[in-house]
């Protein structure tokens, strides 16, 4: 695995780790990409999303189970994680996948709209597992860390700790460009 590949996959693990809202890519039956921010709970293994039973996003995961998935807000150069996934339409109760920890996540933001964890519960009925295939690089013009390598000895070691990395957020039995 690449020193790149590697840096991408730890950056991605600390924004599912850390952002409030990620963005989820779909394509329709004729091609159409679809793009929607999403609130989301990372259990280290897999993305969970909540959804109307409705929505475009889920019509377009019937279809087509090939997700993309953007983390992070661009800082100067467009520093960002890009994930390449695997969705699935989840047939059980949401309140029986989304941990607690999303309505503690998400408490303040629901609060602002006048949303309470049940009426999420029953609005947004349709869960989506999405499971990493691989991170990706996105970077704007300028080279980072990872391309331009540490000094010294330090490579190794960095390769070693960013593949467990790795390896951590694919989950057990994958790899990385797997699938």
């Amino acid at each position: 695995m690449s020193t790149t590949t590697a840096a991408s996959a730890s950056r991605a693990r600390r924004f599912l780790e850390a952002e409030a809202v990620i963005w989820l890519a779909t394509v329709d039956g004729s091609g159409r990409p679809a793009l929607v921010p999403v609130w989301f709970w990372w259990d280290g293994e897999a993305i969970l999303v909540a959804s109307k039973p409705d929505a475009r996003k889920v019509r377009n995961i019937r279809n087509n189970a090939r997700v993309m998935l953007a983390l992070g807000n661009p800082d100067d150069d467009f520093d960002v994680g890009l994930i390449e996934a695997h969705a699935e339409l989840v047939e059980v109760p949401v309140r029986s996948v989304l941990v607690a920890g999303l309505a503690t996540k998400y408490e303040t933001r629901m609060r602002a709209i006048g949303l309470t964890a049940t009426e999420f519960a029953s609005t947004y009925q349709q869960v989506i597992r999405i499971s990493p295939i691989r991170p990706l690089a996105w970077q704007g013009r300028t080279r980072s860390v990872a391309e331009s390598g540490p000094a010294g000895g330090m490579l190794e070691p960095l390769r070693r700790s960013l593949r467990g990395l790795v390896m951590g957020m694919l989950g057990p039995g994958r790899r990385a460009g797997a699938g």
